[in-house]
């Protein structure tokens, strides 16, 4: 039973992509520079990152910081998988040159989460055919990501076509192991789930792992007064591990029990006027470092 796990983090503590007001005016060089004091060894791509391999390696070398993988946002849902190769391609570059093994791969196609729109009319695949049919062009996509040494980690997302429980488990069940599937907690238990049931049914399949809380009282409201995915983010639907309801002390047990090597990245969407951006990064930080730690002396003491 081994962990062996490197602790990154998202910029969305400082700056929001989907919501650009928030924290827009936070530039850059504070992220890295308050992540990497904080103790974080990576970060996740940001649009205020570079897009050219070289420039995006020698910032990061500035900070002593590994790039961990960046958002792709997909669209196999509408086109096929050589036209998603060739639309990804600067992308898969900019991650391969950089020394990322995963690419967060984002389903956009007719998705809401950006939208004024409330989440019960989020997408959905009807038929076995539609379900085959994306199977089969996520299956190619992934296979040649992985021949560049990148392998897909899809996010289940919030106002996506693979949103719970239900939708992973077929997701799953219709694509090869080359499709690796990235565990959001937060997104997860958001969706109805269960984080520590549905990581402990996939767990072979999970490479990265995306971790945020949920706060269960804005989710409720959400859900009852129809909000749409912003319109949650923004009431603080989610936080950072350790200040919600998410149960990481279980998550973390079972990602060491099936020796789990990868990243484990905090990603909260909040408010950085409401939540500041350094204390709530550091208390992920403290969060899962703790946990981890726990974890390696455990081993230590039945090894001993």
């Amino acid at each position: 039973m081994t962990l062996q796990v490197r602790i990154g983090i998202n910029p969305l503590s400082w700056m929001n992509d989907d919501l650009p007001s928030l924290g827009g005016e936070t530039p850059l060089s504070v992220a890295l520079t308050e992540g990497r004091e904080i103790g974080y060894e990576g970060f996740e791509l940001g649009n205020k990152f570079p897009r050219e391999p070289q420039a995006l390696k020698a910032l990061l070398a500035q900070y002593d910081l590994a790039l961990v993988s960046g958002w792709y946002s997909g669209r196999l849902a509408q086109r096929c998988a050589q036209e998603e190769i060739e639309a990804a391609g600067p992308h898969l570059d900019l991650l391969a040159q950089n020394g990322a093994t995963v690419m967060v791969y984002g389903e956009v196609a007719d998705s809401i989460q950006g939208a004024p729109r409330p989440l019960y009319q989020r997408p959905r695949f009807f038929s076995d055919a539609q379900w085959s049919q994306y199977a089969e062009r996520l299956d190619r996509f992934a296979e040649y990501t992985l021949s560049k040494g990148v392998r897909v980690a899809y996010h289940h997302h919030m106002g996506a076509y693979v949103e719970t429980p239900a939708d992973v488990d077929r997701l799953m069940a219709s694509t090869s192991d080359a499709v690796g599937l990235l565990f959001d907690a937060g997104h997860i238990t958001f969706a109805g789930g269960d984080a520590v049931t549905t990581l402990q049914k996939h767990i072979a399949r999970v490479c990265h792992v995306h971790c945020k809380d949920v706060r269960p009282e804005i989710v409720k409201l959400a859900r009852n007064r129809n909000w749409s995915f912003l319109d949650a983010v923004i009431n603080g639907a989610f936080t950072v591990p350790g200040d919600g309801a998410v149960d990481y002390a279980g998550i973390v047990a079972c990602l060491a029990r099936h020796d789990y090597r990868g990243w484990l990245v905090v990603e909260a969407e909040q408010d950085p006027v409401i939540a500041p951006s350094r204390a709530y990064a550091e208390k992920g930080y403290r969060t899962l470092r703790g946990l981890v730690d726990a974890t390696h002396q455990h081993n230590s003491k039945e090894a001993a």
